[in-house]
Order: structure tokens, then C-alpha cells, then sequence
């Protein structure tokens, strides 16, 4: 097949463990799934349907272990936040999955980033109009290699954190998720199909602050080891 340009190349993520990469189809993100968050974020922690959001796959920001990566502060901006999360991999595809098949559906879990442009989302938020321009945008989705998973060892709990220069800032654990990776997977297969390369952005617990260039940001989660990226 001829193309009127070469095709951008497929985004992937290395696999612990593995000499192969998990190509990235599409990227999910939870809003407000931790109840300490949603309160920080002035909204009512009631276990409310899950509501989602996206970003490309191109804004993937690859960080190896025990090096650290970069994030570009984003133009257009004054007040970026770091957001610090699970991210599940899904590897089967499924739709209106049950709850109870859900995680046969998971690959396995990353360290994740979601960073936000905050004032450019309370802007949105405001005149009634779409994240993505706070959500979407280049390098905003910065992750570690994805760690496989099987039925012994999807994650109901361990300690989520994330430090800024040294200072903690968000510190709380899975098990305080509203809805499960379970229940997120279930749930989001009723909204779309769900196929091997989507990634699953969990939520992000409370702390969640502003970020100035110069910062080193070290996050991590039980099992899965840390991560550092640099504000450039």
C-alpha cells in the first residue's frame, strides 16, 4: 500500500522482563478515583459512575529504570500538576466484560504520570468545553516499563507515592480506589471496545500540586518500583 507520507511509527513500551515492546493503541484515564482527590478537587467522593477521559498514544514519555526521564513544561501554560497513578495494560480484547472476567483481560501494570495543564482545565471546565487540551497534549503521559501480570498477581492494595524534590506529596494506596481496575475495566468495555495495546490510567491520589522547571519528580508504587523525571 503506498501512503502520500511514511506513517508516523507505533508507539510502544518496553516489558519487564522481555526483549519485546507493548505497542500502545490507545490511552484511558479515570477522573476522581480516589475519595481523598475528589474531595481535594471540590467534588463529592459518592461512588458515582466512573467517567473517563483520553490521551494519544504519541504523548507516551518512555522512563527506564534507574534513569531519569524528561518533561518538557508545556507552553501556554502557568500551572502544570503531577498526577501519579497505576496503569494497567490491557492484553485481551473484550466488550461489556463482567466484572468477574475483567482482570483475564489485564497484561499487566506501569508506573504512570498524567500530567495536567490545571489552569488551562479550570478554563475548560468553566466555559463547558472538552479536556483535551489540558489532558492531551505532548509528553503528558509519562510511564515505566509494563511488569506482566497473572491470577496471583493483579494488585488490591500496596502504597502509591510521589515526591517532589525529595518532599512527599501524594501518599496513599491502592486498595483506596473507588472503582477497581476490575470494576474500571468492566465498566469502561460498556463505552468501548477494548483491544491489546490500550492502556488504563487508574486515578491519581490526593496531593496532587504544581510542578516549575528544575523539579525532580520520583513516584512509585509497591511491586512495581519508582520512577524519576526531570521538569526541563
Amino acid at each position: 500500500m503506498a501512503y502520500v507520507f511514511p506513517p508516523a511509527a507505533t508507539v510502544s513500551v518496553p516489558v519487564a522482563g522481555l526483549d519485546a515492546q507493548f505497542p500502545v493503541r490507545r490511552i484511558y484515564c479515570v477522573g476522581r478515583n480516589y475519595e481523598a482527590h475528589a474531595r481535594e478537587m471540590g467534588h463529592d467522593p459518592d461512588r458515582e459512575p466512573p467517567f473517563f477521559f483520553c490521551k494519544p498514544a504519541d504523548a507516551i514519555v518512555y522512563i527506564a529504570p534507574g534513569e531519569t526521564g524528561e518533561f518538557p513544561y508545556p507552553t501556554q501554560s502557568k500551572d502544570v500538576h503531577y498526577e501519579m497513578e497505576l496503569v494497567a495494560a490491557i492484553g485481551v480484547q473484550g466488550k461489556d466484560i463482567p466484572v468477574e472476567r475483567a482482570l483475564e483481560h489485564v497484561f499487566g501494570y506501569a508506573l504512570g504520570l498524567d500530567m495536567t495543564r490545571r489552569d488551562l482545565q479550570a478554563q475548560m471546565k468553566k466555559m463547558g468545553r472538552p479536556w483535551d487540551i489540558a489532558k492531551g497534549f505532548d509528553h503528558s503521559a509519562p510511564i515505566g516499563p509494563i511488569h506482566r501480570a497473572n491470577k496471583d498477581s493483579h494488585p488490591d492494595r500496596g502504597a502509591i507515592w510521589l515526591k517532589v524534590n525529595g518532599a512527599d506529596r501524594q501518599r496513599s494506596d491502592v486498595s483506596q480506589l473507588i472503582w477497581s481496575v476490575a470494576e474500571t475495566v468492566a465498566y469502561l468495555s460498556t463505552l468501548f471496545e477494548l483491544f491489546p495495546g490500550d492502556l488504563i490510567y487508574t486515578g491519581t491520589p490526593e496531593g496532587v500540586g504544581p510542578i516549575v522547571k528544575g523539579d525532580l519528580m520520583t513516584g512509585g508504587v509497591d511491586g512495581y518500583g519508582e520512577f524519576s523525571v526531570k521538569v526541563v
